[in-house]
């Protein structure tokens, strides 16, 4: 089991102002949301792009193969962000164990 917990979302609102379509509820994910995953199933209320991105980190922990070595100094975690260019979330990726 992984656990996804959200650490850090910024809004560049310059962007969205300039660049962005008007949109409800463009990301709802709140800073201390937590995920759980077996690494298989997206989480319920986790967006289809952040899980996109964070799946091949999801993908190396589960198989105990980290996709960049000297990155993080405990192997069976990861920080990812989502690659939303208008609010991205920086996430904390933890292998829970079985």
């Amino acid at each position: 089991m992984l656990k996804i917990t959200a650490l850090k979302k910024i809004e560049y609102k310059d962007l969205m102002d300039e660049f962005e379509l008007p949109q409800l509820n463009a990301c709802n994910i709140k800073i201390g949301d937590i995920f759980l995953t077996d690494g298989i199933n997206k989480p319920t209320d986790l967006c289809d792009s952040a899980w996109l991105t964070l799946k091949p980190f999801i993908d190396s922990i589960i198989n105990k193969k980290p996709l960049f070595e000297n990155w993080m100094k405990d192997k069976s975690k990861a920080i990812v962000s989502c690659n939303d260019g208008f609010r991205p979330v920086s996430f904390l990726i933890e292998d829970l164990g079985d």
